[in-house]
Protein backbone atom coordinates (compact mmCIF):
# COMPACT_ATOMS: atom_id res chain seq x y z
CA UNK A 1 0.00 0.00 0.00
CA UNK A 2 1.39 3.43 -0.90
CA UNK A 3 2.20 5.78 1.93
CA UNK A 4 -0.06 8.45 0.42
CA UNK A 5 -3.00 6.04 0.68
CA UNK A 6 -2.57 5.42 4.38
CA UNK A 7 -4.91 7.31 6.68
CA UNK A 8 -4.00 7.91 10.31
CA UNK A 9 -6.71 9.83 12.14
CA UNK A 10 -6.02 10.51 15.84
CA UNK A 11 -9.26 10.48 17.81
CA UNK A 12 -8.33 12.33 20.97
CA UNK A 13 -9.94 15.75 21.62
CA UNK A 14 -8.14 19.05 21.21
CA UNK A 15 -7.82 19.98 24.88
CA UNK A 16 -4.79 17.70 25.48
CA UNK A 17 -3.04 19.62 22.67
CA UNK A 18 -3.58 22.87 24.56
CA UNK A 19 -2.28 21.29 27.77
CA UNK A 20 0.78 19.87 26.02
CA UNK A 21 1.43 23.26 24.46
CA UNK A 22 1.60 24.87 27.90
CA UNK A 23 4.30 22.51 29.17
CA UNK A 24 7.27 24.56 27.89
CA UNK A 25 5.85 27.76 29.40
CA UNK A 26 5.26 26.03 32.75
CA UNK A 27 8.80 24.66 32.66
CA UNK A 28 10.18 28.18 32.32
CA UNK A 29 7.88 29.46 35.08
CA UNK A 30 9.45 26.77 37.27
CA UNK A 31 12.92 27.93 36.23
CA UNK A 32 12.04 31.54 37.04
CA UNK A 33 11.05 30.63 40.60
CA UNK A 34 14.15 28.49 41.14
CA UNK A 35 16.60 30.89 39.49
CA UNK A 36 17.71 28.49 36.78
CA UNK A 37 17.69 30.90 33.83
CA UNK A 38 21.39 31.77 33.92
CA UNK A 39 23.20 35.09 34.11
CA UNK A 40 20.70 36.97 31.91
CA UNK A 41 17.24 35.56 32.71
CA UNK A 42 15.39 38.06 30.50
CA UNK A 43 17.40 37.17 27.40
CA UNK A 44 17.13 33.44 28.13
CA UNK A 45 13.36 33.68 28.55
CA UNK A 46 12.96 35.93 25.51
CA UNK A 47 14.94 33.52 23.33
CA UNK A 48 13.10 30.45 24.65
CA UNK A 49 9.63 31.90 24.09
CA UNK A 50 10.56 32.97 20.57
CA UNK A 51 11.99 29.58 19.72
CA UNK A 52 8.92 27.75 20.98
CA UNK A 53 6.72 30.14 19.01
CA UNK A 54 8.63 29.27 15.84
CA UNK A 55 8.45 25.54 16.58
CA UNK A 56 4.68 25.63 16.95
CA UNK A 57 4.28 27.82 13.87
CA UNK A 58 6.31 25.29 11.88
CA UNK A 59 4.22 22.45 13.30
CA UNK A 60 1.06 24.21 12.17
CA UNK A 61 2.57 24.72 8.73
CA UNK A 62 3.45 21.02 8.52
CA UNK A 63 -0.06 19.71 9.20
CA UNK A 64 -1.31 19.96 5.60
CA UNK A 65 1.76 18.26 4.04
CA UNK A 66 1.56 15.50 6.65
CA UNK A 67 -2.07 14.90 5.72
CA UNK A 68 -1.58 14.94 1.96
CA UNK A 69 1.74 13.12 1.72
CA UNK A 70 1.61 10.71 4.66
CA UNK A 71 -2.10 10.48 5.43
CA UNK A 72 -1.65 11.76 8.99
CA UNK A 73 -4.85 13.65 9.72
CA UNK A 74 -4.06 16.35 12.27
CA UNK A 75 -6.24 19.02 10.69
CA UNK A 76 -8.61 19.21 13.67
CA UNK A 77 -5.67 20.24 15.86
CA UNK A 78 -4.33 22.99 13.59
CA UNK A 79 -6.31 25.76 15.30
CA UNK A 80 -5.02 24.67 18.70
CA UNK A 81 -1.44 24.56 17.43
CA UNK A 82 -1.85 28.00 15.87
CA UNK A 83 -3.23 29.54 19.05
CA UNK A 84 -0.45 27.97 21.12
CA UNK A 85 2.07 29.41 18.68
CA UNK A 86 0.48 32.84 19.01
CA UNK A 87 0.60 32.55 22.81
CA UNK A 88 4.36 32.02 22.64
CA UNK A 89 4.74 34.91 20.19
CA UNK A 90 2.91 37.15 22.68
CA UNK A 91 5.08 35.85 25.55
CA UNK A 92 8.21 36.47 23.47
CA UNK A 93 7.08 40.02 22.70
CA UNK A 94 6.01 40.65 26.31
CA UNK A 95 9.41 39.61 27.67
CA UNK A 96 11.08 41.91 25.14
CA UNK A 97 8.84 44.87 25.99
CA UNK A 98 8.77 44.44 29.78
CA UNK A 99 11.99 42.77 30.86
CA UNK A 100 14.38 43.67 28.06
CA UNK A 101 13.25 47.23 27.29
CA UNK A 102 11.35 48.11 30.49
CA UNK A 103 8.51 49.61 28.42
CA UNK A 104 10.87 52.33 27.21
CA UNK A 105 8.75 53.18 24.15
CA UNK A 106 11.23 55.54 22.47
CA UNK A 107 13.91 52.83 22.73
CA UNK A 108 11.47 50.21 21.49
CA UNK A 109 10.50 52.34 18.51
CA UNK A 110 14.17 53.00 17.76
CA UNK A 111 14.78 49.23 17.81
CA UNK A 112 11.90 48.62 15.39
CA UNK A 113 13.14 51.29 13.00
CA UNK A 114 16.90 50.71 13.17
CA UNK A 115 17.30 46.96 13.74
CA UNK A 116 16.11 44.94 10.72
CA UNK A 117 15.66 41.70 12.67
CA UNK A 118 13.27 43.46 15.06
CA UNK A 119 11.48 45.15 12.16
CA UNK A 120 10.94 41.75 10.55
CA UNK A 121 9.89 40.15 13.83
CA UNK A 122 7.34 42.89 14.50
CA UNK A 123 6.02 42.55 10.96
CA UNK A 124 5.49 38.84 11.57
CA UNK A 125 3.62 39.61 14.79
CA UNK A 126 1.35 42.12 13.04
CA UNK A 127 0.56 39.52 10.35
CA UNK A 128 -0.47 37.04 13.04
CA UNK A 129 -2.84 39.43 14.83
CA UNK A 130 -5.81 39.09 12.42
CA UNK A 131 -5.33 35.32 12.35
CA UNK A 132 -5.60 35.05 16.12
CA UNK A 133 -8.55 37.47 16.15
CA UNK A 134 -10.47 35.33 13.63
CA UNK A 135 -9.59 31.91 15.01
CA UNK A 136 -13.10 31.11 16.27
CA UNK A 137 -16.09 29.69 14.40
CA UNK A 138 -18.20 32.86 14.55
CA UNK A 139 -15.43 34.76 12.77
CA UNK A 140 -15.47 32.26 9.92
CA UNK A 141 -19.20 32.83 9.48
CA UNK A 142 -18.80 36.60 9.76
CA UNK A 143 -15.87 36.90 7.35
CA UNK A 144 -17.03 34.12 5.03
CA UNK A 145 -15.23 30.87 4.39
CA UNK A 146 -13.41 31.95 1.24
CA UNK A 147 -12.27 35.27 2.72
CA UNK A 148 -11.26 33.52 5.92
CA UNK A 149 -9.08 31.06 4.01
CA UNK A 150 -7.51 33.91 2.05
CA UNK A 151 -6.85 35.87 5.25
CA UNK A 152 -5.23 32.91 6.98
CA UNK A 153 -2.70 32.54 4.20
CA UNK A 154 -0.96 35.41 6.00
CA UNK A 155 0.52 32.70 8.18
CA UNK A 156 2.98 31.91 5.36
CA UNK A 157 4.82 35.26 5.35
CA UNK A 158 4.43 35.42 9.15
CA UNK A 159 6.26 32.12 9.70
CA UNK A 160 8.91 33.08 7.15
CA UNK A 161 9.38 36.40 8.96
CA UNK A 162 9.80 34.53 12.24
CA UNK A 163 12.46 32.24 10.80
CA UNK A 164 14.35 35.13 9.16
CA UNK A 165 14.09 37.11 12.42
CA UNK A 166 15.77 34.22 14.25
CA UNK A 167 18.57 33.85 11.69
CA UNK A 168 19.30 37.59 11.73
CA UNK A 169 19.17 37.73 15.53
CA UNK A 170 21.92 35.13 15.97
CA UNK A 171 24.84 36.87 14.30
CA UNK A 172 27.29 33.96 14.44
CA UNK A 173 25.24 31.89 11.95
CA UNK A 174 24.82 28.74 14.06
CA UNK A 175 23.14 25.70 12.58
CA UNK A 176 19.84 25.71 14.50
CA UNK A 177 18.27 28.93 13.10
CA UNK A 178 19.32 27.90 9.60
CA UNK A 179 17.64 24.52 10.07
CA UNK A 180 14.40 26.22 11.10
CA UNK A 181 14.61 28.52 8.08
CA UNK A 182 15.28 25.56 5.77
CA UNK A 183 12.23 23.71 7.14
CA UNK A 184 10.02 26.77 6.63
CA UNK A 185 11.29 27.26 3.07
CA UNK A 186 10.72 23.55 2.36
CA UNK A 187 7.14 23.67 3.69
CA UNK A 188 6.35 26.80 1.69
CA UNK A 189 8.06 25.33 -1.36
CA UNK A 190 5.90 22.21 -1.04
CA UNK A 191 2.81 24.40 -1.28
CA UNK A 192 4.12 26.08 -4.43
CA UNK A 193 4.99 22.68 -5.91
CA UNK A 194 1.52 21.30 -5.17
CA UNK A 195 -0.05 24.16 -7.12
CA UNK A 196 2.05 23.63 -10.26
Amino acid sequence: MAIANLRIQPRFPTWPVYLAGLIPALFYVYQIFYGDLGADPAKTLEHAMGEWALRFLILGLAITPLRRELGIGLLKYRRAVGLIAFLYVVLHLTVYLLLDQGLDWPAIWADIVKRPYITIGMAGFVLLLPLAATSFNAAIRWVGGRNWNRLHKLVYPAVLAGAVHYVMLVKSWPLEPLVYLAIVVALLGWRVWRRT
